[in-house]
């Protein structure tokens, strides 16, 4: 039988007798445990993220809490695991909507997992949600922040093209990338094959697993097992951090080229280690998407994706010309 509690608190309220009005406090409290419910904070925002092994989404992090610092909002970390921790993630939002926060950023490990999907959907029915970085299918999302990762490869493999045209000597690239499921992982891949088409280079393989460093080495030892001699390793930011690594004393070397920054591909850029890396700004989608949250929150969400410009910077770059998040920065995880 479901309890009246209004009804029965408002009763209680009428009899005059002291201990009738502590009851009732007691059950309007108790109601609201009953519902699962906790007063809302509204200034307060929930993000969630696939994992911090992957230096880039420090960067998105630290614009994320620079401009709350801002706005007068306040942010609270979630962390997957990993692309990989989908049932992580969905209990993760779910603990998020019970925190009462005014918006959820959420940066899926999954593009179009229904049982996500479906967890997002029921999270917007209280806040607004936004979609942070990577590519979610869902209607629901308020607002949507983060480049086309399609552009992200066609611009690389545009300037690859013409570092390496088709009338030079043919070039054997690998290609080692995220995981399938990741929501940018296939229109990175397709923008590049387009950006190289008519170049000498000729994606001979393409390796995926979750982007965190650990992961991104074995999927390189793997790869490099089943390819020698490569010309060219095309790969995530954390894939070329090991090839770094792994032929730093060697002659025989090949060519390196990421498809996203981070600190340490920044410092292989500065030093002539890596050919090119196209750039997106994660410290400023992280401002975005905050401004996204407070704007939906206000009531104006936002259609169309909200992205900052793609520049694809080249070997030998300054060190000043690239805003990442400070070396020693790490949020605060929930």
């Amino acid at each position: 039988m479901k309890t009246n509690w209004s009804c029965l608190s408002n009763l209680l309220v009428r009899m005059k007798r002291p201990y009738c009005r502590i009851a009732c406090a007691a059950i309007v409290a108790l109601s609201g445990l009953v519902a699962g419910q906790v007063r809302a904070d509204e200034r307060q925002l929930c993000v969630l993220v696939p994992h911090f092994k992957d230096e880039y989404w420090l960067s998105v992090a630290y614009g994320l809490e620079k401009r709350a610092e801002e706005t007068g909002l306040t942010v609270r970390f979630f962390e997957a695991g990993g692309y990989n921790a989908l049932a992580r993630q969905i209990t993760q939002l779910d603990t998020c909507a019970t925190l009462g926060p005014g918006a959820i950023l959420i940066g899926a490990v999954s593009s179009d997992a229904p049982d996500l999907l479906a967890a997002v959907q029921k999270a917007a029915r209280g806040r607004p949600v936004i979609g942070l970085v990577n590519e979610l299918h869902s209607d629901a999302l308020s607002a949507r922040i983060g480049v086309d990762w399609s552009e992200m490869g066609l611009l690389l493999g545009r300037h690859l093209a013409e570092r390496f045209p088709s009338a030079g000597r043919p070039q054997e690239a690998v290609f080692l990338s995220g995981p399938p499921e990741a929501g940018w992982v296939a229109p990175l891949e397709d923008g590049l094959r387009r950006g190289l088409s008519g170049s000498a280079i000729t994606l001979t393989a393409t390796y995926g697993a979750d982007t965190g460093t650990a992961e991104q080495l074995r999927l390189l030892e793997t790869a490099l097992a089943d390819h020698p001699r490569p010309d060219i390793l095309i790969g995530s930011a954390p894939a070329i951090e090991a090839a770094m690594a792994l032929f730093a004393e060697r002659t025989d070397r090949p060519l390196l080229a990421a498809t996203y920054l981070s600190q340490s591909v920044a410092r292989g850029l500065v030093g002539h280690r890596v050919l090119a890396v196209p750039f997106d700004d994660p410290i400023a989608q992280g401002k975005l998407a905050i401004d996204a949250a407070d704007a939906a929150m206000a009531g104006h969400g936002a259609r169309a994706l909200i992205a900052p410009r793609i520049i694809v910077f080249g070997e030998g770059i300054e060190a000043e010309a690239v805003k990442l998040s400070p070396a020693d920065y790490f949020p605060k995880l929930d």
